[in-house]
This record gives structure tokens, sequence and C-alpha cells, in this order.
């Protein structure tokens, strides 16, 4: 038997902070987003009550369409098209112009009680949202105070389509417990490497990474590079320092010396 314990070392969880902002658009540019403030993560979702005689006997909570509110001291350049400034010339920009969806990535802290902020972290992706600006207030300057202004927007999106789940504009990836390996594979995506540009993979290839946990998973990294991903430790065996061989892998021969290798999926565990 075991009692309920309170407060216990390392156990007090908190998150804060957000940072590594980052623009997707929708033709492929990226763009660091510096002087991001705040991401608010509104819920609209609808509760709806059940009567009978009288007596309240049912609450359901339904989902509904993401919505947020994103807060900058200033944005990158590559912002202007999707939110509504058509610069026509260098110089010379047009407002109220038709915005354009995008996608944007950004990180939240994970800290405790003993190593503070260090304990981890979550990133955050948006697929498919559209800002709508709010008002910017512009005051006259004085000798002892400067005040940036605050750029506001409000946030909601169309949810792309996934397997088995309903759809969504957000989800989070959560250092803590995604397997190394993986994170590498998404960092690198999301910020680039020395070999490849940054990209935003579609929210099925991220669920991808992780469906296949137990199975052997082949990632190309389009530059001509790719890594075999072998968790379970089944499928690959290094020969010796520099040469392996892979057990059990999907196969196809395009001549009697190449051929391709996928990824193999033996538990469906999507």
């Amino acid at each position: 038997m075991a009692t309920l314990v309170w407060d216990k070392v390392g156990e007090r969880i908190y998150q804060t902070g957000v940072d590594r902002g980052v623009l997707y658009l929708q033709d492929g540019t990226v763009a660091v987003w510096n002087g991001l403030l705040e991401v608010e993560e509104a819920s609209n979702s609808e509760l709806q009550s059940f009567f009978l005689e009288g007596v309240k006997y049912l609450e359901n909570l339904t989902p509904n369409d993401f919505a947020g509110t994103l807060k900058a001291f200033t944005y990158p350049d590559e912002f202007d098209q999707v939110n509504g400034i058509a610069v026509v010339s260098p110089g010379l920009a047009y407002y109220d112009q038709p915005a354009k969806s995008f996608n944007l990535s950004y990180r939240t802290r994970v800290g405790d009680d003993i190593v503070g902020t260090e304990l981890g972290y979550k990133i955050h992706i948006l697929y498919n949202v559209i800002a709508k600006p709010e008002a910017n207030t512009y005051a006259s300057l004085t000798d002892s105070d400067i005040s940036p202004v605050e750029f506001s927007w409000t946030l909601t999106g169309t949810p792309p389509k996934i397997s088995k789940l309903r759809p969504t504009v957000h989800i989070a990836i959560d250092s803590r417990d995604t397997p190394p390996e993986i994170l590498q594979i998404v960092e690198g995506k999301l910020y680039g490497t020395a070999t490849s540009n940054p990209s935003l993979p579609p929210i099925t290839e991220i669920g991808e990474y992780f469906g296949y946990r137990g199975a052997l998973l082949i990632v190309d990294y389009g530059d001509g590079t790719w890594a075999a991903i072998d968790e379970s430790d089944t499928y690959i065996t290094m020969l010796d320092a520099t040469t392996f061989q892979i057990d059990g892998a999907d196969a196809t021969y395009l001549d009697p010396e190449t051929y391709t290798v996928s990824s193999t999926n033996i538990g469906e565990q999507n």
C-alpha cells in the first residue's frame, strides 16, 4: 500500500517563456521571428448541458476550431505578404490587402524545482493560420520614456487532416519524452542543419516519426544523405566501426546493384 505524497523534490513542474519563433510561408520561405513576445493559445470549446425533467444529467465539452493571439515588438519582413501588406517597390507598401495563411513554430520552456528551465521544452507548431491585425497605437516620444509599439494579431486556422484523430491546427513536441533521435530529426527539419535548409514537415510526416517507434525508420534528408533509426535495436547490426547491416527492411531493387530502402511499420502504432 502507498499514500499520496505532495510536493516531492523534482516534481514541481512549470512552463514559462516563449522563444525560437519561426515563420513558414506556404511557398517554402522560412524566416526567424525575432521580437516575439507572447503566443496565447485560446480555447473556444463549447459546453453543452442536457436536462431531463428539469435536472442536469449530462455535460458535453465539444472541441472547436483553434483561436489564439500573437504579440511581438517586431516581425520578419516576410510576414508583410501574409499580413495584408503588399510591398510594391523598395520602400513603398500598400496596406489592407488580402491576407494569406502561414505556419508558425515556437518553443516554450519546461522547468522544475531542481534544474529550473533547463529541464526541457516544448516545440509548438501552428499549421495554416491566418493573422488578423489588431489596432496599433503610435504615441508621441518623451525625453525619458521610449515605449516600443506592441503589435498584436488574432489567430485562426484551418486544420489539416490527420489519421484517426480530429483535425487540428496546433501540435506540440515535448523534449522530455521524445526519443533523442526523433527530436534531432524534427529540429533539423524545422531549424535546418549544416547540409539542409529549414522547412516545415507536413503534420502527417511528423506523426510518422513517432508512429514508427519499435520499427525501422528511414529518413531522407533530401540532400543526398539519409539516416536509419532502429529504436528497438533489432534491424541494424554494426559489422565494424564504419560498416553496418540492415535486416528485415522493406527494399525495392531498381537494378541488380541499386535499391531503395523504406521504413517498416510493423505494428501500425500511429
